[in-house]
C-alpha cells in the first residue's frame, strides 16, 4: 500500500523531484570528474557569485513566461542599467544608493513600456523584446562611447562581491554560520508546520516517509552547504539577496490571489478574462517585474565586474530562458514554479563551472548545453501528452 501511495504521489511530481535529483547527479558527477574541486568552498562562494544575476533574472522570466510571453531583451537591459550606473556613479559622481534606485527605475520603466506593447496593442512578446534587445544594445554602446567605465565606489562593489560581517572575533565566520543554520531550521519548522496544517485538513499529498526522507536531505544538505561557505569567507551578500528575493516569489506565487491570477493568464487567456482577471494589466506587471529584475541583475553584474563594459549581458538571455524551461516551465504558459527556475539556474551554472575547470573548449560548452535544453523540453512536451 505504501509503494503504490508513493507511486501514485510521483507520477504528477516526477519533473519536480527529477530536477533535484538531475542537480545533485551533476554535482555529483563534476565533483569526481574535478577532483573534489567543484565543492571545495572558495568554488562553492565564485559559483554563487557566478551565478547570481542569472538566478535574479530567472525569478522575473518565470512569471514572464508562467503569462505565456517571452522575453529576449533581458541580456541587454542588464548590459544597459551596468552602463547607466558607470555613467551615475563614475562619470556624474552619483551617490551609490540614488544612483541604484535610478538604475531600478529605468528597468521598471523599461519593462513597462514594452508590456504596453505586448497588452494593449496585442504585439507577440517575441517581436517586442526582440526590438528591445537591439535598442538597449544600442544604447549600452552610446552610453559607454564604446568603452568600458570604471570602477565603481567601493560600496556599491559590495552588493556583488562582499561578505555578511563576521561579529565574532574567532576563525570560521560564526556569524554566518549561526545565520545560515538559523535559517535551515526555520525552513525546517515551516515544512513540519505546514505539514502537520495539510495533515489537519486532510490535504497531505506528499507520503510521510517521502516528506521525513526530504527534509532530512535537505536540510542535511544545506547545513553542509552553509558549513562550507562559513569555513571560506562567510555568507556572500548575493547569496543573502537571492534568498530574500526566492523567499518573496515563493510567496507571491503560491500564497497570494496575483500569483494565481497570472497561473491562470498563462493557463488561458480568454478564459481569464471572462472570469474578470485584468489580463492586460497583469501582463504589464509581469515585463514591470521582469524589467526590475534584470536592473537589479545589471548592477550586480557590474558590481561583481567593478566596470561596466560594452559586451556586457551578452547571451544572457538564453542562459535565463533555459533556466526556466530546464527548471520545469512549459513554453505554452500557466506552468512552472519558483524553485523549479532556481534548481534549473543552478543546473547550467553547475555545468559551466564543471567544464571549465575540466577546460572543455565554449563550444562543446555551448553545444552540451543545449542538448540539455531541448531535452528538458521534450520531457516537458512528452510529459503533458501523457497527461
Amino acid at each position: 500500500m505504501l509503494t503504490s501511495s508513493l507511486r501514485r504521489f510521483l507520477a504528477p511530481h516526477l519533473r519536480d523531484y527529477g530536477m533535484l535529483l538531475s542537480l545533485v547527479a551533476i554535482m555529483g558527477f563534476f565533483q569526481v570528474l574535478t577532483d573534489g574541486t567543484l565543492l571545495q568552498p572558495l568554488n562553492l562562494t565564485n559559483l554563487f557569485l557566478q551565478n547570481s544575476y542569472i538566478v535574479v533574472m530567472a525569478l522575473g522570466m518565470l512569471l514572464v513566461i508562467v503569462a505565456g510571453h517571452i522575453d529576449l531583451s533581458v541580456g541587454s537591459v542588464c548590459g544597459f542599467v551596468g552602463a547607466l550606473a558607470a555613467v551615475l556613479m563614475v562619470d556624474m559622481e552619483w551617490p551609490v544608493l540614488p544612483a541604484m534606485v535610478a538604475c531600478l527605475a529605468a528597468g521598471a520603466v523599461i519593462g513597462a513600456v514594452q508590456g504596453a506593447f505586448v497588452a494593449w496593442l496585442k504585439i507577440p512578446s517575441f517581436i517586442v523584446t526582440l526590438a528591445g534587445m537591439l535598442v538597449f544594445k544600442g544604447l549600452a554602446l552610446a552610453l559607454l562611447r564604446g568603452q568600458s567605465i570604471g570602477p565603481f565606489p567601493d560600496s556599491f562593489q559590495g552588493l556583488a562581491s562582499g561578505f555578511l560581517p563576521d561579529l565574532g572575533d574567532g576563525e570560521g565566520h560564526l556569524t554566518s554560520l549561526a545565520v545560515g543554520l538559523g535559517g535551515v531550521a526555520l525552513l525546517t519548522l515551516r515544512e513540519l508546520l505546514a505539514r502537520r496544517k495539510a495533515t489537519a485538513l486532510g490535504a497531505a499529498g506528499e507520503p510521510l516517509p517521502l516528506f521525513l526522507l526530504r527534509l532530512v536531505a535537505q536540510g542535511a544538505a544545506l547545513g553542509a552547504l552553509v558549513w562550507l561557505l562559513a569555513s571560506y569567507k562567510g555568507l556572500p551578500n548575493v547569496l543573502l539577496l537571492m534568498t530574500v528575493l526566492i523567499g518573496v516569489f515563493v510567496f507571491v506565487t503560491r500564497r497570494t490571489t496575483l500569483g494565481r491570477r497570472i497561473y491562470a493568464l498563462g493557463g488561458n487567456e480568454r478564459a481569464a478574462r471572462l472570469s474578470g482577471i485584468p489580463t492586460e494589466k497583469l501582463t504589464l506587471l509581469c515585463f514591470i517585474n521582469m524589467g526590475v529584475m534584470a536592473a537589479l541583475a545589471g548592477l550586480v553584474f557590474a558590481a561583481r565586474l567593478n566596470t561596466a563594459t560594452p559586451k556586457a549581458g551578452l547571451g544572457f538571455e538564453l542562459d535565463v530562458i533555459a533556466a526556466c524551461f530546464i527548471g520545469g516551465a512549459s513554453a505554452s504558459g500557466g506552468v512552472g514554479k519558483v524553485t523549479g527556475a532556481v534548481i534549473g539556474a543552478f543546473v547550467m551554472g553547475v555545468m559551466n563551472n564543471g567544464m571549465s575547470i575540466l577546460g572543455i573548449g565554449i563550444e562543446w560548452q555551448q553545444v552540451i548545453k543545449g542538448v540539455v535544453l531541448l531535452a528538458a523540453v521534450v520531457f516537458d512536451v512528452y510529459n503533458r501528452r501523457k497527461g
